[in-house]
């Protein structure tokens, strides 16, 4: 009932602090934090005996609020050989990811209330993490009809989301807006331009005329967003934008925060560690969407998660099957696993000194636990016992066969990473410890 994690180096996102500490966590609750080597003290102060309470030593390891996931895939309902919640659920854990926050583009897709039920309760069956589900804004993913926004809304929706669906219909999406704004529901949106980004399967450039590879423009996700912030102009919804990718979309989503539109963005931890170069003689593992973009285009979305511009960090976990991605590079499907690999490729980010812990946590935990509504992703007294005990430093030779999850297409198979994740807490109960 009662944890006291002692000689933990804290990562303290709210505080933007990196500290030594002491965490006491009841019945699934941060109870009290110190910074004082003097544990008995603490104790004294809430009542409890030291017989009563179980202490961890986290040997000078970093402890810090679970990741808090939004965009990832479970292949539930229809997919299932691909991802199910249980082996999603061990992904996560394994990762330290706490809270995975689903996405809709399932076979069939989550657009009615019957379908999101189904989900949960596989969900709380099967997944040893918290499992928030989003729905589709438009029913069948289709950009036609909007979706019954309320009755999903009462039904566990969190948010509601085409994916990469963008809706073409500008009057369709200004209603969507408009009723999700009446409900107070949150929207997440693919910036892009459908028409210039149809059949791309690499960034314009000198690369891909090289490779011969159909492209796109980085304005095609400009144009895209300047279309979304011109809806939220109108409309005053809340809005995210799942994954802002590229160099030129950062100024106007500088404008739109400043003109106090509600808007926050994401990106995805692929763009901010990996380039196009990446992709070299067409390795299909390194196809994702949007593709990967320029060395300066990543360098400079890094620098906009470090400002706090961009707010969030997301795995975008996407699994595809052996067959799906052993085809030519254009045809082959787009997407990676990324839940296990979200954190030591967050590391890569930090031992180059681009990103402090904190400020990874912020984007990963705090901030989009904030903007979902949830107490979690902050170390607080009163917040929920959701923590990951990690090792930034250990080093480890990714092999994608260990993964927990059933699909095993990660970009970062056999590279040599850094940070391991020693333990995962749901309400402060282990989900996950990795084995000595």
């Amino acid at each position: 009932m009662t944890t006291l994690f002692i000689n933990a180096r804290l990562i303290d996102p709210e505080a933007g602090s990196d500290a030594p500490g002491s965490l006491l966590v009841h019945r699934g609750t941060i109870l009290a934090r110190s910074d004082q080597s003097d544990t008995a003290a603490l104790l004294a102060d809430h009542n409890l005996h030291a017989d009563d309470v179980q202490v961890i030593d986290c040997g000078g390891k970093c402890l810090a609020p679970g990741i808090v996931d939004i965009g990832v895939k479970v292949c539930e309902p229809g997919e299932r050989h691909k991802e199910s919640y249980k082996s999603a659920g061990l992904a996560a854990a394994a990762g330290g990811v706490t809270t995975i926050v689903t996405r809709p583009d399932t076979s069939p897709c989550i657009d009615n209330p019957e379908t999101l039920e189904f989900v949960t309760r596989r969900a709380q069956a099967d997944a040893p993490v918290n499992v928030l589900p989003m729905a589709a804004l438009t029913k069948g993913r289709e950009g036609r009809e909007m979706t019954e926004i309320g009755f999903l809304l009462d039904a566990g929706a969190v948010a509601f989301t085409d994916c990469d669906h963008v809706v073409t219909s500008t009057k369709v999406l200004s209603r969507a807006l408009t009723y999700a704004r009446s409900c107070g529901a949150l929207v997440i949106a693919h910036p892009q331009e459908p028409g210039l980004s149809a059949g791309a399967a690499a960034t314009s450039g000198k690369f891909a005329a090289l490779r011969g590879l159909p492209s796109v423009s980085p304005m095609a996700e400009r144009m895209g967003l300047d279309r979304d912030i011109a809806l939220l102009e109108m409309t005053g919804a809340k809005y995210h934008a799942d994954q802002i990718t590229t160099a030129r979309a950062l100024p106007a989503l500088e404008r739109a925060k400043a003109n106090g539109i509600d808007i926050t963005a994401g990106t995805s931890i692929h763009h901010l560690t990996l380039n196009e170069l990446d992709v070299a003689d067409y390795r299909t593992f390194f196809k994702v969407k949007p593709p990967l973009r320029s060395e300066e285009d990543r360098l400079a979305v890094v620098e906009a998660v470090r400002t706090g511009l961009i707010d969030v960090i997301s795995s975008m976990h996407t699994p595809q099957d052996e067959e799906s991605k052993r085809l030519p590079f254009e045809e082959a499907a787009a997407g990676a696993v990324a839940l296990e690999t979200l954190l030591p490729a967050a590391m890569r980010l930090y031992h180059a000194e681009l990103l402090d812990l904190p400020t990874l946590f912020r984007a990963m935990s705090l901030t989009p636990a904030t903007r979902l509504g949830l107490a979690s992703g902050r170390l607080s007294a009163g917040a929920p016992a959701d923590l990951v005990l990690f090792d930034p430093d250990a080093p480890l030779v990714l092999d994608r066969f260990t993964l927990q999850s059933k699909s095993k297409n990660t970009p970062f198979d056999t590279q040599q990473m850094q940070g391991r994740v020693l333990a995962t807490y749901v309400a402060g109960d282990p989900v996950y410890r990795k084995e000595a």
